[in-house]
């Protein structure tokens, strides 16, 4: 078989063409455009499904060099980070704390759901967590730590089944969330009563500093990429002290492993609050820019850097436990989350979110959102409210309750 090696450039540029794919395929489809699927998922699974034929046949298989992806990743966040205003923080406070638990109860569905059914085929109950919340909500970066921990316990075939779920999730959770909110925002005709609030920041302020706000020149963008780096260079900092933090739990210690972008996160929402203090005025829509157009470079790479053989590796059994993890999460998403915050057009959009994360990563949920918003209008709330909880809070808790499920499934063999 040939193998080709992509350097970081290259990978770049195809991303790229495979973005502008993704949108031309979606312009052609109907379907694509009622699902809401986001253009660098169509995209990025085109290739990759063309890399899973080229690599099944032996004819040739593609190696990435993915450093890109990861500055994209950050800069996403970061200006995620720029648009948390306390007015926001205050107004979905509560909704913070209520989404997060609905989280914590989906974390542990997942793991029980995996379990039992690792059970049910005669396995180690401890490696159907391999298809619970360790890939799902935690994603590749838990997969890649759990997986090998696992396997250092004795529990054989973990960490290849934890990468290759939490492969099958991101897939999933990409192209689940955008049909299922839609469904609910149609059936309800749920509309976006958030465009006001969304743009509150620019209509509280005069006609100069509006306009300072949503001018789109080469000064704005210098100085929203002056803005996001310096917040990027000082997070890497908050990270490396979050990822220090260490816990006790029942004689095991805890070592808690922070996405790097939640430092540049907290940072760019510091600032974002002096520069209100000050009465300042951040280049919004460039920032925004930034933000969008990173996420879609991000994703596209994700997306066609995917080993989709893994996928076909798996077991019947395997298979079974995945698509029940799909199972919960739909019927999770579309009746207990949309009900429990608040049964409108914010919690139809959260829906696509906690498709996306809680089956993939928080990039999809952003992502999900970004391409339901962009059809039916502004959900400033979730906006602010699932990446919060996606990235910092439920990986904290997922740690918890893995270690916890982990050493009392001890007991069952």
């Amino acid at each position: 078989m040939t193998t080709i090696a992509l350097n970081m450039y290259q990978t770049a540029g195809i991303a790229m063409l495979l973005l502008v794919l993704g949108r031309f395929i979606i312009s052609k489809s109907a379907f694509l455009q009622r699902c809401c699927i986001p253009a660098p998922v169509v995209g990025g699974l085109v290739f990759a499904i063309a890399h899973l034929v080229l690599y099944m046949t032996g004819i040739l298989e593609i190696t990435f060099d993915e450093t890109v992806k990861g500055l994209f990743m950050n800069i996403f966040f970061c200006s995620v980070g720029f648009t948390a205003c306390f007015r926001l923080l205050k107004k979905g406070g509560k909704k913070v704390f209520t989404f997060l638990l609905i989280a914590i109860v989906m974390v542990c569905l997942q793991n029980v759901v995996g379990s039992v059914l690792a059970g049910v085929f005669g396995w180690d109950m401890r490696l159907g967590l391999c298809t619970g919340s360790i890939p799902m909500v935690g994603g590749h970066g838990t997969a890649g730590s759990y997986g090998p921990l696992m396997e250092d316990m004795g529990i054989a075939g973990a960490n290849v089944l934890a990468i290759a779920a939490a492969t099958f999730g991101l897939v999933s959770g990409s192209l689940m969330g955008g049909p299922t909110a839609r469904s609910i925002i149609n059936k309800y005709n749920l509309k976006s009563t958030e465009g006001e609030e969304a743009a509150a920041d620019l209509n509280d302020m005069s006609a100069e500093d509006r306009a300072k706000a949503e001018r789109m020149d080469t000064e704005s963008f210098t100085n929203a990429a002056v803005l996001l780096f310096v917040a990027l260079a000082i997070g890497t900092l908050v990270t490396i002290v979050f990822n220090n933090i260490q816990i006790n739990v029942a004689g095991n210690v805890i070592k808690f492993t922070f996405p790097g972008y939640i430092g540049a996160m907290i940072v760019a929402a510091v600032i974002r609050n002096i520069a209100d203090a000050k009465g300042m005025v951040l280049p919004a829509s460039a920032i925004d820019t930034w933000g969008n157009s990173s996420l879609s470079i991000f994703l596209a790479i994700a997306l066609m850097t995917l080993k989709l053989w893994q996928l076909a590796e798996l077991a019947i059994p395997m298979v079974v436990m995945l698509a029940a993890q799909v199972v919960l999460m739909f019927f999770f998403a579309r009746f207990v989350v949309f009900n429990v915050m608040g049964r409108d057009y914010e919690a139809a959009v959260m829906v696509s979110a906690f498709c996306g994360f809680g089956m993939g990563a928080t990039p999809n949920a952003m992502a999900n959102m970004q391409a339901l918003t962009k059809k039916f209008g502004p959900a400033p709330q979730a906006f602010f409210i699932v990446p919060l909880v996606g990235s910092l809070f439920i990986d904290f808790f997922n740690g918890i309750i893995i270690t916890l499920f982990m050493n009392g499934l001890v007991l069952f063999g």
